[in-house]
C-alpha cells in the first residue's frame, strides 16, 4: 500500500513522489513510523511447529492405532487417509492436546481451551496453509507497527474466532490458526479506513483485500473446515485493527514541528471510529463470554447459519456429529464395530484393541 500520492500546498499538487518522500521524512522519528524488525511472528511460526511435532510424538499411531500411513516415520507417522487425510494426528489426540471441545469447556471449566486450539492443527496440510500465510502476512505487519500491536491483535483475533466456533459448532472439535491469521486480514482492511488520509489507490486495495477475504470465506463452506473461527477472527481483527492500528494523519505529521498552534494528532473521524470499535469488541466478548458459558446453542437462534460453515451437496454431507459406534467382541478376538450415524458395521480380527484404535475404526466407518 502505497502512501498518499498528492498534497495540496500553495495551491498546486505535489507529485507522488515528492509526497511520499515527504511524508516519510517527515514522520520519521514518530513512533507510529519506525522500520520494526520482525521476530514475533517468526517466533509464532516456531512455536505452532513444534507444538504439532509433540502433538505426534503424543499420538504415536503404531501403538495406539496400529493403521497409519508414512509408516517410516515410526512414532511420528499419520494416523490413516481414510480417518485423517491432512495427515496428522487422531481426533482423540488433538482433545487431549487442548482442541476446543465445547463440552469440556462449558461443564469441565476448561475455559483455557479458547486459547490452546489456536496452537494445534489438523495435519501436515492444514499447518502449512496457516504458517505460509501468516508469515506472508504477519511479517510484513509486524514491520510496520511493532511486535507488540501485532502479537495482540493476532492472539486476541485468535481468542475471538474461537468463542464464535464455540457457540456454533457445538460437537466436534476445533483447531487451528486460521482465527487468528483471518485477524491479520482484518486489521488490514480496518486500518486502511482508520488511516485514511496516508494512503492511495484506497479504493483498489480495500477491493483487492475483500476479494481475498471473500475467496476464502467462501472456501470454508467446505466440509471439515471451521468457517466460523474464520469469520470470528476477521471481525474480531477488523474492529481491534481500528483501535490498535491507528496513526497521526498527514496534517499533523506535515505541520509537527512548525511554529504556532498544531493540528489534532487525529482526525475526529479517526477517535469515533476508535470509541465506537472498542465499545463494539468489548461488547462482543462479554456477550459472547456470558453466553458461551450459559452453555447457549447458537444454531437455536439461526436457523441458516450452520451454511456459513458448510454447505451440503451431493458429494458430501455437513453432518458435524462425532462419530460413535457400537462395540462387541466375540471369540477369537473378533470385534463388530457399528456406526450409529449411518448403520455401516465392520469386524476385524484384533487383540486388546486400544482406545484410540476402536475410535479410528469407528471414524473410517462412519464417515
Amino acid at each position: 500500500m502505497d502512501l498518499e500520492s498528492s498534497a495540496l500546498s500553495s495551491g498546486q499538487h505535489r507529485s507522488q513522489n515528492q509526497s511520499r518522500s515527504s511524508y516519510e521524512e517527515r514522520g520519521r522519528g514518530v513512533k507510529e513510523f519506525r522500520s520494526w524488525f520482525s521476530w514475533l511472528i517468526p517466533c509464532f511460526v516456531v512455536a505452532n511447529v513444534v507444538v504439532f511435532v509433540i502433538t505426534m510424538y503424543v499420538n504415536n499411531c503404531p501403538k495406539k492405532s496400529g493403521d497409519c500411513f508414512a509408516d517410516f516415520l515410526g512414532r511420528f507417522s499419520f494416523q490413516s487417509t481414510k480417518e485423517n487425510p491432512l495427515l496428522g494426528p487422531s481426533s482423540l489426540t488433538l482433545r487431549t492436546m487442548g482442541g476446543l471441545d465445547v463440552a469440556k469447556v462449558v461443564k469441565g471449566d476448561e475455559g483455557w481451551r479458547l486459547l490452546s486450539c489456536n496452537w494445534l492443527h489438523g495435519g501436515v496440510v492444514h499447518l502449512l496453509v496457516n504458517m505460509l500465510t501468516l508469515l506472508f502476512i504477519g511479517v510484513r505487519m509486524e514491520r510496520e507497527f511493532g511486535f507488540i500491536r501485532i502479537g495482540l491483535l493476532y492472539l486476541i483475533s485468535g481468542f475471538g474466532g474461537s468463542i464464535l466456533s464455540a457457540l456454533f459448532l457445538r460437537s466436534n472439535i476445533s483447531v487451528g490458526a486460521s482465527g487468528a491469521v483471518f485477524g491479520l486480514l482484518g486489521g488490514m482492511l480496518s486500518e486502511i479506513f482508520i488511516n485514511w488520509t496516508i494512503y492511495s489507490n484506497k479504493v483498489v486495495t480495500i477491493i483487492t483485500l475483500v476479494l481475498i477475504v471473500a475467496v476464502n470465506l467462501g472456501l470454508g463452506v467446505l466440509p471439515g473446515v471451521d468457517n466460523f473461527a474464520h469469520m470470528g477472527g476477521f471481525g474480531t481483527g477488523f474492529l481491534l485493527g481500528f483501535v490498535l492500528l491507528i496513526r497521526p494523519h498527514y496534517g499533523w505529521i506535515n505541520q509537527r514541528n512548525a511554529p504556532g498552534t498544531k493540528p489534532h494528532k487525529y482526525k475526529i473521524y479517526q477517535g469515533i471510529l476508535w470509541t465506537v470499535s472498542l465499545l463494539f469488541l468489548l461488547a462482543w466478548f462479554i456477550v459472547g463470554l456470558i453466553s458461551l458459558f450459559n452453555n447457549v446453542d447458537g444454531n437455536k437462534h439461526c436457523s441458516w447459519c450452520h451454511y456459513l460453515s458448510c454447505i451440503p451437496t451431493s458429494k458430501w454431507s455437513c453432518n458435524r456429529e462425532p462419530a460413535s459406534c457400537t462395540t462387541t467382541t466375540q471369540l477369537g478376538n473378533q470385534l463388530s464395530i457399528t456406526c450409529l450415524r449411518n448403520g455401516k458395521s465392520g469386524s476385524y480380527i484384533l487383540a486388546n484393541p486400544s482406545d484410540s484404535r476402536i475410535n479410528s475404526l469407528c471414524v473410517q466407518l462412519c464417515r
